[in-house]
């Protein structure tokens, strides 16, 4: 527990959420009906989280 960094998934949480939020308020103004802005709301907080997971994840040269 010792190297264990706490911020890495509690970043990872909040981009998610805020990336799914962002994607259906954005498709809602557009004209989307909301259980459909909710549905790619969800499409893009996935891809955002796996894009910024595997970012993390890289093993970063020495």
């Amino acid at each position: 527990m010792r190297g264990y960094n706490f911020m890495r998934p509690l970043l990872l949480i909040i981009v998610a959420l805020l990336t799914r939020s962002l994607v259906t308020n954005l498709c809602v103004l557009f004209g989307m009906t909301p259980e459909s802005a909710s549905s790619v709301g969800v499409l893009g907080m996935i891809a955002a989280a796996l894009i910024m997971f595997r970012n993390m994840t890289k093993r970063r040269p020495k």
